[in-house]
């Protein structure tokens, strides 16, 4: 089997989250292999900017998730290992990276993206997302306000 570590980003404007649609028509969420020693967040924002055209900042972790699958190209099982960034959104422009597979893409409401999410690991990685994405973004609000409070 072969083992991959991969980086990938969980990445939210307002009340939505982005999620992308694979050539195999499973909806996910951008990420990519970790490869040269290049670091886990730079590989999430890469692959978030490549795949999505978003240049997202990120927030905090998120998690990890992994799957196995059977590579038909190398003929055997692989496991890919992901480490994922909650990342936010500048503004709700993206352009889906067709060149690479992806047939569609784009910012859904949380409810929707959830319906629309194929696998149930990335549902709940976005579900728990979500509400820590929510507490930061209130804080970095709080804060804000008290700096304007306090200018």
């Amino acid at each position: 089997m072969i083992f991959r570590n991969c980086a990938g980003g969980v990445v939210f404007y307002a009340n939505q989250v982005f999620i992308l649609k694979n050539e195999k028509n499973e909806w996910v969420l951008p990420k990519g292999v970790i490869r040269n020693g290049d670091l886990s967040m730079d590989v999430a924002l890469c692959r978030v900017k490549a795949e999505a055209g978003i240049d997202a900042e990120i927030l905090s972790t998120a998690g990890e998730t992994s799957y196995e699958f059977f590579s038909v190209t190398r003929k055997q099982p692989v496991c890919n290992k992901i480490t994922w960034f909650i990342m936010h959104a500048p503004n709700k422009s993206f352009e889906v990276d067709k060149e690479s597979g992806f047939k569609d893409g784009g910012f859904y409401t949380i409810d929707n993206a959830l319906e629309m999410i194929t696998y149930s690991q990335d549902r709940s990685l976005v579900n728990l997302s979500y509400r820590k994405y929510k507490e930061i973004m209130k804080k970095e609000q709080e804060r804000v306000n008290e700096l304007i409070e306090v200018g």
